[in-house]
């Protein structure tokens, strides 16, 4: 594993020489930003060892400002006449571009001062002997349910990644970060065809996986429960979400309240600031600092100080998403959720998003549903950002007199996003296992359209 400090040090300096450059070369401000990447992947299927891939990566990108212009180039090839070449690139199109009243640098005075710690590293690099060991435990566990026919297979990764950040109002910053994964996917075939279906973990540290075996047997398992589905009739029923599932009405609002849609006036929640959005007791946050979390920064895309955010407290909508150029459009501060690659301006985006657990447990939440609907999977992006509307393709199970009774398919639910928030009641099953996340979630009138 690369000594991480060294890393670091490494592209700050990097970072540094850069925007020394683009100073030097008439640039008013500059801001650049470095990503150094390596993972390591094995797969296997039917038993048999499938693929191991090994990718490297070395991405920078600079931001030049010539008064109120702005433009943005990146590379690969750091040597000294391609950083020239560079710079030189960058100031001649910032020249040319047209002017943004908006675009700048973050406020000096929201800059962070030093980079938190939190534990996003991992010591324990993995091999490729033993990431394709737990890829054959992982499928080996799934086949060996019983209904299982088939594998799609099974797969185990690691990867570390370096990012750093420094621009020419002063901050220079610099972390890094490990990940981890297993999962798997199966087939099982039944009297009317065949379903498919899977399971996996994510994590910053091995310790925090899912053991493979308990990967591959949920695979195995969902898969199975899923064989034969029948077709309902279109009806308006009460519909929970799985928290599989879930966590898309979370992302919903996160792409509700991103300040670029509300500044554009794109967003349909666009004048609810203050409203009351969910229902009295609910909130959902987003937490950049947590430790370990799998989308955690301890500054954002322009060196802002992260902080936990609640986007909804007690059913109310409490801030947007912004970063500083959306933050001047709406005459407010940025919230440091800028998010930014090597060749496009930030943007606001979300971190470790998660709506609060609920006070009681999904099957208190279903028990009195005589007819409804339990959604394990959604299809499509049929959601309209401006009107709210909501139609999504789903799969899942049918609910009968409180309990889950068997599995169905090919049905879509649909809505409206300011009427289903309001709607929603949660329950305590909340787990951090992805970026967004949320407890299985009920909505007690949807429509579904089936057969």
């Amino acid at each position: 594993m690369t000594d991480p400090k060294a890393a670091e040090q490494k592209a700050l300096d990097l970072l540094d020489k850069v925007i020394a450059k683009a100073l030097k070369a008439g640039a008013d401000a500059a801001d650049a930003v470095a990503f150094e990447s390596m993972s390591l992947t094995a797969s296997c299927r039917l038993g048999e060892p499938e693929d191991v891939e090994r990718s490297e990566g070395n991405d920078l990108g600079l931001r030049l400002f010539v008064g109120q212009r702005q433009a943005f180039v990146s590379t690969t090839d750091t040597h000294e006449d391609a950083l020239d070449a560079l710079v030189e690139r960058a100031y001649s199109m910032a020249k040319l571009a047209p002017e943004d009243p908006y675009c700048g640098l973050a406020d000096p005075t929201r800059l962070a001062k030093s980079v938190a710690d939190l534990d996003l590293r991992d010591d324990n690099e993995q091999s490729a002997d033993a990431l394709l060991a737990t890829a054959l435990a992982a499928e080996d566990a799934g086949r060996a349910v019983p209904g299982v026919t088939n594998s799609e297979g099974g797969q185990a990764s690691w990867g570390q990644s370096t990012v750093a950040l420094a621009t020419s109002g002063g901050y220079a910053g610099a972390y890094g970060a490990t990940s981890h994964g297993i999962a798997c996917a199966v087939v099982a075939e039944g009297e009317n065809g065949m379903e498919r279906d899977y399971d996996h973990s994510s994590a910053r540290h091995i310790a925090d996986l899912t053991d493979a075996e308990t990967i591959g047997r949920g695979a195995g398992e969902r898969t199975v429960k899923r064989l034969d589905p029948r077709k309902v009739a279109s009806c308006t029923v009460p519909v929970v979400y799985d928290p599989r599932a879930s966590g898309g009405l979370i992302g919903h609002l996160a792409a509700a309240v991103n300040g670029v849609s509300v500044a554009r006036g794109t967003s349909f929640l666009k004048d609810a600031m203050g409203d009351q959005i969910f229902a009295p007791g609910i909130t959902i946050t987003d937490d950049p600092l947590r430790q370990r979390g799998l989308r955690s920064k301890p500054v954002d895309g322009e060196g802002v100080a992260t902080a936990r955010l609640d986007l909804i407290a007690d059913g109310i909508l409490q801030s947007w998403l912004l970063d500083s150029a959306a933050a001047k459009q709406l005459g407010l501060a940025t919230t440091g959720h800028a998010s930014r690659g090597t060749a496009s301006p930030p943007s606001p985006s979300t971190t470790n998003l998660y709506m609060a657990a609920g006070t009681v447990d999904p099957e208190t939440l279903i028990e009195d549903i005589e007819s409804g609907f339990y959604v394990t999977e959604l299809i499509g992006m049929g959601v309209n950002m401006v009107s709210g509307d909501y139609s999504r393709g789903a799969a899942g199970f049918w609910i009968e007199n409180g309990e889950i009774a068997y599995p169905v398919s090919e049905l879509t639910v649909a809505g409206n996003l300011r009427d289903m928030f309001a709607a929603i009641v949660p329950a305590d099953d909340l787990v951090f296992r992805y970026g967004t996340n949320a407890p299985t979630l009920r909505i007690d009138t949807m429509t579904v359209a089936g057969s």
